[in-house]
């Protein structure tokens, strides 16, 4: 059994959706309101047990599941385009997908901007300046503005571990001294 199908099926449902949407937000100049409501959303998403409990479940039906994300796109203001999306998506039982949605919105819209998010785990937390000076080589190396999203892993030591896209840099002393136990280990 293949373990990786359902995580690239719910993917690829969360990919036409997030397509859709955002042409239409592009269509209508509503992109920059349509970050703001991601941001928006994904937080309401990891706040609320209750919202998490209503898409993801069973017992809920179609048309109760859609009246309650339109009641929720309403109060939070959502761009049309997101609210009419989450409807559909309600409608069609494809609210599970939520949060991978939210990420190829995210994508999208950096892309859109000529940006690429470089994910930073490092031992302490990174200043301001920090922060800057390493979104400024990493655009040297990309050519693309830079958004760094920090967060920080005490057992690293020290050092950076950077994600961008499909490539990852680890500086971090951990990483240097597992390499350096495996060289022991074959040595002796």
């Amino acid at each position: 059994m293949d373990v990786s199908e359902p995580a690239s099926i719910s993917t690829g449902i969360a990919e036409r959706y997030a397509t859709a949407i955002f042409e239409l937000s592009k269509e209508a100049k509503s992109l920059a309101k349509l970050e703001e409501n991601l941001t928006d959303l994904s937080a309401a998403y990891e706040a609320s047990a209750d919202l998490r409990d209503l898409i993801a479940s069973p017992v809920v039906s179609r048309s109760e599941q859609q009246a309650a994300i339109t009641a929720v796109a309403d109060k939070m203001g959502l761009v049309p385009e997101l609210k009419k999306g989450l409807a559909l998506m309600a409608s069609k039982r494809r609210l599970f997908v939520l949060p991978q949605l939210v990420r190829q919105l995210r994508e999208m819209i950096a892309d859109d901007k000529g940006e690429v998010t470089a994910d930073v785990t490092s031992a302490v937390k990174l200043t301001a300046a920090q922060s800057k000076s390493l979104a400024e080589t990493l655009k040297k190396t990309v050519g693309k503005d830079v958004k760094i999203n920090a967060t920080v892993d005490e057992s690293l030591i020290g050092g950076l571990v950077v994600k961008v896209g499909s490539k990852m840099i680890d500086t971090s002393i951990r990483s240097r001294l597992n390499s350096l136990q495996n060289a022991m280990k074959e040595v002796g």
